[in-house]
């Protein structure tokens, strides 16, 4: 053994890794940062959902919202559709979303989780065909 000998290490093996992550790395780039518009469709005409057993809740553009015939506040919406679902204890009732076209994506889902929260199961959109 010689014991005056320096170490040497060999780097190879790790930038052959690093520019393999490097090349994953500007492969992957333009994908993350890419944004596709789409546009969603407006429904099939194949099945009609029958109004049986069935709430309707209707929300227009100023963000009124109305179960059947009863107007809720959009703000109170989450407490005071639980308090109306307690009516319905089994839960097994279809809930049918009628929402104005020009409402957010956001204003929309904040309804489907209000409903969802109330426990039921059954949830639909309606379209306009």
């Amino acid at each position: 053994m010689d014991w005056e000998e320096k170490p040497e290490i060999n780097i190879t093996p790790l930038v052959d890794v690093m520019l393999v992550l490097v090349a994953i790395l500007m492969l992957t780039m333009p994908m993350l940062l890419f944004e596709e518009r789409i546009a969603l469709p407006k429904g099939s005409k194949q099945a009609a959902l029958s109004e049986s057993a069935s709430i309707v809740i209707r929300i227009n553009a100023k963000k009124e919202v109305w179960v059947g015939k009863q107007k809720f506040e959009y703000d109170s919406f989450p407490d005071s559709f639980t308090l109306y679902a307690n009516q319905f204890p089994e839960r097994n009732h279809k809930v049918l979303i009628a929402a104005d076209g020009a409402l957010g994506y956001e204003s929309v889902i904040y309804i489907l989780k209000s409903v969802k929260a109330a426990r039921f199961t059954q949830i639909a959109l309606i379209t306009d065909g």
